[in-house]
């Protein structure tokens, strides 16, 4: 889903929605109380964010999984696969479609092994068979089945928490504070200071870079169901392409027989660009003539990172 735009402000249905976005918040806290975690015995990573959608949590973790690899380490991605229908836990291939896996899931699998399971002790289990050194949860700071090692909360520099109420009311998942208790360090992404509620842990700072070189003097019209699709347009427009159009669907929007070529028709000589995302929930033949702009996360001060996945791995 798309963030409504009441979860940025504080007025009358935000009010009227609070008590149960409390009750949502009170959910979470029991959960943690009473959970008993399941230890796989490798470190687990966990990437996770306090609000619904659009952080960039998924970027990060695959950049702090090939920042693993690169250091001889064999990591596993373990996701919900959230969109798709498959329960799991079982491992994502490109033979999957997003229908299937998600598409966070197949986007993941293009840089490692990754499992899809709604049960994270299960889909460790499979990890662990299937040879998995280190374990990084892409989302599932929320989710208590599976014992972590390194907890890292994303955060949305711009954007911060919102209207700072829980769901429906606002963005968050849990109160901030009762988040940022569980957090071992926060990961801010792009520009801006949101309050951390005195969270006394590391603050790494990163950004998405969009590799969008090739499209600088480019008419392109841009089309993506994610989140925060503002940012991508954003990263067009820093690559210098000229956005001419431009066409935003819900997140995870699984498109249907003809949409694309509805766009096609629509952006007429301008060239049709999406998020990879998207792209990987597009049928083969909608795919062509579409092209791609590839986010990567950059962080500012790779050493703290470094010495955070040092402790972790350590103690794994």
């Amino acid at each position: 889903m798309r963030a409504p735009d009441f979860w940025r402000s504080r007025g009358l249905l935000p009010t009227l929605l609070a008590p149960l976005g409390a009750l949502y918040g009170a959910s979470v806290a029991w959960k943690a109380k009473t959970a008993r975690p399941f230890d796989p015995g490798v470190p687990v990573i966990c990437v996770g964010n306090l609000t619904a959608g659009g952080s960039g949590k998924t970027p990060i973790a695959i950049a702090i999984a090939r920042r693993l690899m690169a250091r001889g380490h064999k990591p596993f991605f373990l996701t919900r696969g959230y969109g798709g229908k498959e329960k799991g836990p079982a491992l994502a291939a490109r033979v999957h479609s997003a229908a299937q896996m998600g598409d966070e899931a197949l986007l993941l699998a293009r840089t490692a092994p990754t499992v899809v399971s709604r049960d994270r002790a299960a889909g460790a289990r499979l990890a662990l068979e299937k040879g998995a050194g280190v374990i990084v949860m892409d989302d599932g700071h929320q989710n208590f089945t599976l014992k972590k090692t390194l907890s890292l909360v994303v955060v949305d520099g711009e954007t911060g928490f919102g209207n700072g109420l829980m769901i429906p009311a606002g963005p968050l998942r849990e109160p901030v504070a009762q988040g940022l208790a569980r957090a071992d360090a926060v990961i801010l992404v792009g520009d801006g200071d949101p309050d951390l509620k005195g969270h006394a842990g590391p603050v790494l700072r990163a950004h998405l870079i969009g590799e969008g070189g090739a499209f600088a003097g480019t008419r392109v019209f841009a089309f993506a169901g994610i989140g925060r699709p503002e940012k991508f347009v954003a990263s067009l427009e820093e690559a210098g392409a000229d956005v001419v159009g431009r066409c935003f669907f819900a997140d995870h929007h699984p498109y249907q027989p003809g949409e694309i070529e509805q766009l096609k028709a629509i952006a007429g000589d301008a060239t049709l660009v999406t998020t990879e995302k998207d792209f990987v929930r597009l049928s083969t033949e909608d795919r062509q003539g579409v092209r791609v702009l590839k986010i990567a996360a950059r962080f500012a001060d790779e050493r703290v990172l470094d010495r955070l996945l040092d402790t972790a791995l350590g103690k794994g």
